[in-house]
């Protein structure tokens, strides 16, 4: 058992009593271009913009230009010549996979039934997609989106698609203006949040973490949990699968969490501490009603029209809790 440092305690508290109080203003097109020099490197520090962003979070209007940052699009060290580069060599890389994949497509057809039944999902649930506004306006492109998710399902090896990627991936074309960069963002945001919404991947060890914050923090829940409420908390993969994506009452708010999960702010895999304060949201229910595990599952699955900032600021807070505690090995490993 180790506890982890007062600093990463003091830094997390600092952070959830920030985004509590009423907050600042989120970080403008004035303030992101201060943060760069004449030449276009940044001035400030990638901690400093990290902590910001947590904190404070992004203005729409520098929300893409700041997450190819933070995805790993841009290098945190480059110039405005070399990201100009950089967007030249992701727009050929892009268009260069594209004609790949039209000449393999007919091998793909005959060859791999896999592609064949991934093609008819995507298919499908674009179709069921609702791509509209309050006002009825049209939101996305579904040909552009169903083209992005089959590229990213044949270049991506580690992650095969899966059921809700098609609501992801609209998120990110409504983002940003290029398809190249709606596919890129998309592949560094898996990379970049470890492939932590990837069912195969990392969404299991996400439930097993949160299983063991739950035993460390609320013995009396864990208990419950073993008990009568057994597989509530296997049964919440939605959760991690979509990235909290139909938890939220505006994509802002989708935008808002997963730009912190992108921060790598106040700890890696923020998402299982995320998780285990909506999970707190249906505690006190569950025992007094002594609830069984399909009657919690329900209760989570009503939690929709959350505010991004007052989750982030409960899970900055569990945080700094943990850090008070006797944390095993593997615990600290996955947070730190």
């Amino acid at each position: 058992m180790t506890t982890l440092s007062p600093e990463n305690s003091l830094s997390a508290r600092q952070s959830a009593t920030f985004i509590l109080e009423k907050r600042k203003p989120p970080i403008d097109k004035t303030e992101w271009d201060s943060f760069f020099d004449e030449n276009g490197h940044l001035a400030k520090s990638r901690d400093f913009i990290c902590v910001n962003i947590l904190e404070r979070g992004l203005h729409p209007f520098v929300r893409t230009e700041a997450w190819k940052f933070l995805t790993g699009y841009y290098s945190w060290q480059s110039s405005r010549d070399e990201r100009l580069m950089v967007d030249s060599n992701r727009r050929r890389n892009y268009k260069a996979l594209c004609q790949m994949y039209e000449k393999i497509q007919p091998l793909l057809e005959n060859l791999h039934g896999n592609f064949t039944e991934t093609r008819n999902n995507i298919a499908y649930d674009i179709q069921r997609l609702y791509d509209k506004d309050p006002l009825g306006n049209v939101l996305v492109d579904k040909k552009k989106l169903e083209k992005t998710l089959l590229l990213s399902y044949v270049c991506n090896t580690k992650a095969e698609y899966q059921r809700g990627f098609h609501e992801m991936v609209m998120l990110f074309q409504l983002m940003v203006g290029h398809e190249h960069e709606t596919f890129w963002l998309f592949q560094f945001f898996l990379q970049k949040t470890e492939h932590s919404c990837v069912i195969n991947i990392g969404v299991g060890k996400n439930l097993d973490m949160l299983n063991s914050v739950i035993t460390l923090l609320d013995p009396e829940f864990a208990e419950h949990l073993k008990g009568k409420g057994s597989g509530a908390v296997q049964s919440l993969f939605p959760w991690f699968c979509l990235c909290f994506q139909r938890a939220f009452k505006s994509f802002d708010d989708v935008w808002r969490l997963w730009e912190v999960l992108l921060t790598g702010k106040p700890c890696r895999n923020f998402q299982v501490l995320v998780a285990y304060s909506m999970l707190q949201m249906v505690r006190e229910q569950a025992l007094v009603e002594s609830m069984s595990g399909d009657a919690i599952l329900l209760a989570c699955n009503s939690l929709i029209d959350l505010d991004a900032d007052e989750l982030i600021s409960a899970a900055c807070m569990v945080y700094a809790e943990l850090m008070q505690k006797e944390v095993p090995q593997p615990l600290k490993d996955f947070f730190l």
